[in-house]
């Protein structure tokens, strides 16, 4: 205790009190980041593809059978949903992904739903709705090659995956049932990111 006489003591004190109130957590802080290979914990709902993937894009085509350019995933969020057949299950997951980018309101315009197909969907109708729909074809052993850098999904092989605005594959959640979990995350993402 410091004796009420000493003002210099005690005013020398409490700012040595005050300061550590700031100092200590955020030392701590520093601390347990750079040292421990601590990180605060991210609650995402899809599975976090760590570190993000560059996308080789080799071997796909646009719908009218060009080659799709190198920059496709360039510049905007993706929301790739690689399929095997374009089937009654595939025009529903692209309206329920369609209903997700019209869910983020002011920043649907970053984001653009790819469907991504082995070259059975040319006769296959996509509602006018579908403007933001891009569609690439992935056929022959090249595309095999650009669709095996999708990772597996949990449902047999299908699932929905999120590309960033450099062209990394970051994301993947199950084809089934991920809707609201993608809407949080993306929604997570556009608020965070400065990008696309």
């Amino acid at each position: 205790m410091i004796p009420p006489g000493n003002p210099k003591r005690r005013g020398r004190s409490q700012f040595i009190l005050v300061a550590s109130l700031f100092i200590v957590p955020l030392a701590t802080a520093i601390l347990l980041y750079f040292s421990s290979g601590w990180r605060p914990m991210v609650n995402t709902h899809g599975m976090l593809i760590d570190p993000p993937r560059p996308l080789s894009v080799t071997g796909i085509a646009l719908a009218d059978g060009r080659p799709a350019p190198s920059d496709v995933f360039l510049g905007h969020w993706s929301v790739v949903y690689p399929a095997e057949a374009c089937d009654e299950r595939t025009a529903e997951l692209l309206d329920e992904l369609a209903r997700v980018r019209i869910a983020l309101d002011k920043d649907a315009g970053r984001v653009r739903r790819v469907l991504l197909h082995g070259g059975q969907c040319a006769s296959f109708e996509f509602p006018s709705r579908d403007a933001d729909l891009l569609v690439l074809a992935a056929a022959g052993p090249r595309g095999a090659a650009f669709r095996a850098q999708f990772p597996l999904a949990v449902d047999g092989g299908h699932g929905i995956y999120i590309v960033d605005p450099h062209g990394n594959l970051m994301m993947s959640y199950p084809a089934a049932g991920s809707a609201r979990g993608l809407l949080t995350d993306l929604e997570r993402l556009l608020r965070l990111s400065n990008i696309g």
